[in-house]
Order: structure tokens, then C-alpha cells, then sequence
């Protein structure tokens, strides 16, 4: 695995010179350390650890599925440079001892900010996924605890095969509900119109089909947090979709020549009504591309948090081992930097939003979107924090 990672990023990283790191001497570095790794869990952290050197938030590591699934419970969401716990699965563990609001100052002894979060959730809910959690918390009344969270593990079977039998059926359902989960959702509230677009997949059709009925209102506010991104396509669509004019979003810069990303407006078919953005620090990619485009064409205004600041282009590259009996992995390496109209990269940087709203951890115990409510209120709408916040209820994967 490590091999092919050192494989991956010398045919395909978009930097030939990978920002002045010697990438032979890592390689040979991490090929040592990977010697003493004590069980394949470590030894896959040490292949995203070789990447990671790379600083890149689109080159990264894929390890191969496991014969078992877990989840721990809870979600984590970064408002403003702390993480709150903002989903709690019912009837786990963890809901029988964390409150939604509660700050996680600790996460098993490595403290969560902004800077560090998304490698410490990437290590631990895919790398080295563990059967408990320590967590140092401080509830919204201010007081501070320490729990042990258990983790809900699934045992599954060790081979697939896609061949014959009931796996292929299973894979095929899993994915239906991973598809229903993400789908675009909307609320119609008279001259508004809230669409709820978790990421950027969807075909011309599908896309346009939500604009027409978007047309009807005199507002659109399109909700992108925790969007991670998708397709440069849909981007281009969802663009040209709200634009009466042809728009340049961004400019590769990568070791080939790569067309520009370009939206062509759908001209007196497009969306004029007012457009409000909103965003947090789980919107990225794509999300973050619309979002900024849209203030730099100042075409609409931005609510929320500051984002990600993960906008690379990148591909993804399957590799595997075995003959008869395989397991597949894969590594994402980015293709290309971005340049935006401004002659600026969002990566490591972020959308800053014309208006910071910043949820409490009182708002996030009780269920309220301060966010949401604000933006219907400048649409000339009214919406209380706590109906916003049961406008698009949350969904678990069935587990």
C-alpha cells in the first residue's frame, strides 16, 4: 500500500516538485516506520501519515473495507474553532451520556480545534476505528466531565462475493440508502424558497428540474453546510443555473494544461430572484467554489461559518491486492490547485461569509438554526430558530 501511495502521487500529483519535500527519502522514511507498525490498523495510519506530509486535503489515503461496521454514536460539527457535539444516534452509548451541546475539548487526550479536526476524525473513524472513546467534555451549563463512550460494532462476513449470492443485493441496498440520506430536500414558504443540497451530484435534468420550481420565488436560499463537494459538472450547472452571464469559477494550475472550470449561463431561463448562501465549516469543494463565486460576482450574499478550506481537483486511483481473493483500496490525488477570479486559492483559507452567524451551544442543545431563521428573516420571511431547526431533520444511516 505504501508503495502504491509513492506510486500515486509521482504519476499523478498536479506538483512535480510535491512543495519541496524529498518524496524517495519519505518513502524510505515511512518504509522503516511501517516495519514496526504492531497491527494493520497502524500500519494503514502510517500510509496516510507518508501522504499527509503533503499537506493536501485532497490526496489522501482509501484503506480496503473491513469485515465489520461501527459507529460511535455521535456527530462532531466545528462552530467557529470548537467542536459540539451536534448528532447523537439514538439508543447507543453515547446518547445515554452526551448531550447534543456539549463541547468536546478532548478527543481520546488530543484536543479538538479547527487546525487538527478533520486528521483526528479521519484517523480514528477511518483508520483506526476504536471500541471506546475518552471524551473531555463541558456541557452548555459550563460544567466540565470526563466520559468513556462505547463503540457499536457489527460483525460482517470477511469475503464478498459479487459473483453469486445475497452480497451483491446487500452492496446494492446499502447504497440506496446512502443515496436516500443525501438527496435534495426543499421547503416552499411563499415567496421562499430553502433548498437543502447536501452535496453537488446530480445530472443536468435533476438540477434544472429544481430550479424551475426555485423560479416561482422571489428568494432562493441554498443551504450548503456540511456539504462536502462533489462534481466540477454539477458545480458548473448549479452556477449557470443562477447566473445571466457566462462565469470563469476557477483556473487550474496542474503539471498538464486543464481547461478552466466554466459555467454557462442558462440566460432567461436562470434563477433572478434573490440568493442567499449558507455555510459552515463542514461545506467544502465545490460548496466553497459556489459560495465564494458567488461573492466575487456579487451575485448573492453568504451566511454562516467560515469553511472548510479543502478546494483541490482531484482524482481518485483503485488499487488492490490478491489474485483470487482480492481487497481493493484506493488514493485520492489532487489533480490541480485552483485559481480563483481573484487570483487566490480557497485551500487551507476558506470562505470567509459576508455575515458570520455563529450557533451557541444552547442553540445546538436545543435544536435551534439561528442561521437559517436569520436568512428567512432578510428573504422577508418568519421562521423561529426552533422550527428552523426542524425544517430538514437529520437521518442516520440505518445501522
Amino acid at each position: 500500500m505504501l508503495h502504491d501511495a509513492r506510486d500515486a502521487v509521482k504519476k499523478y500529483y498536479y506538483d512535480p516538485k510535491y512543495h519541496g519535500i524529498d518524496l524517495d527519502a519519505r518513502y524510505r522514511e515511512y518504509s522503516e516506520r511501517i516495519k514496526e507498525a504492531p497491527d494493520l490498523n497502524d500500519g494503514m495510519r502510517m500510509v496516510a501519515a507518508f501522504l499527509s506530509g503533503l499537506k493536501d486535503s485532497h490526496t489522501y489515503f482509501v484503506p480496503p473495507p473491513r469485515p465489520y461496521e461501527w459507529d460511535y454514536g455521535f456527530r462532531i460539527e466545528l462552530v467557529g474553532d470548537a467542536g459540539y457535539i451536534s448528532r447523537l444516534r439514538p439508543e447507543t452509548d453515547a446518547a445515554s451520556q452526551l448531550q447534543m451541546g456539549d463541547q468536546i475539548l478532548g478527543f481520546n487526550t488530543y484536543a479538538v480545534n479547527r487546525a487538527d479536526f478533520h486528521d483526528l476524525w479521519y484517523t480514528f473513524n477511518n483508520l483506526m476505528p476504536q471500541p471506546r472513546l475518552q471524551l473531555d467534555v463541558r456541557d452548555p451549563d459550563g460544567k466540565m466531565r470526563r466520559v468513556m463512550v462505547n463503540c457499536k460494532f457489527k460483525e460482517g462476513k470477511t469475503t464478498l462475493d459479487f459473483t453469486n449470492g445475497n452480497d451483491i443485493w446487500d452492496y446494492e441496498r446499502r447504497e440506496e440508502d446512502a443515496d436516500h440520506v443525501v438527496r435534495q430536500r426543499w421547503v416552499e414558504m411563499g415567496d421562499i424558497m430553502v433548498w437543502k443540497m447536501p452535496e453537488f451530484f446530480m445530472d443536468d435534468d435533476a438540477t434544472d428540474h429544481i430550479f424551475d420550481i426555485a423560479r416561482k420565488h422571489k428568494t432562493l436560499i441554498l443551504d450548503l453546510r456540511g456539504n462536502p463537494g462533489g462534481s466540477v459538472e454539477t458545480l458548473e450547472r448549479v452556477v449557470g443555473n443562477v447566473m445571466d452571464h457566462d462565469v470563469t469559477i476557477a483556473t487550474p494550475v496542474s503539471r498538464k494544461k486543464i481547461k478552466p472550470i466554466e459555467a454557462k449561463s442558462l440566460g432567461s431561463h436562470a434563477f433572478s430572484g434573490k440568493l442567499i448562501v449558507l455555510v459552515d465549516s463542514q461545506s467544502a469543494s465545490a460548496a466553497e467554489l459556489f459560495a465564494r463565486t458567488m461573492q466575487l460576482e456579487r451575485r448573492g450574499i453568504v451566511m454562516g461559518d467560515r469553511t472548510s478550506g479543502s478546494v483541490m481537483e482531484a482524482k481518485a486511483y483503485t488499487y488492490s491486492q490478491g489474485i483470487d481473493i482480492i481487497f481493493p483500496y484506493a488514493f485520492s490525488v489532487t489533480a490541480a490547485d485552483l485559481i480563483m477570479k481573484d487570483g487566490q486559492s480557497l485551500e487551507h483559507v476558506g470562505v470567509t461569509p459576508d455575515e458570520e452567524i455563529i450557533p451557541t451551544a444552547q442553540d445546538l442543545n436545543t435544536g435551534s438554526d439561528p442561521v437559517l431563521a436569520k436568512a428567512v428573516a432578510m428573504a422577508g420571511g418568519n421562521v423561529s430558530p426552533e422550527a428552523a431547526g426542524k425544517m430538514f431533520p437529520y437521518e442516520w444511516l440505518p445501522f
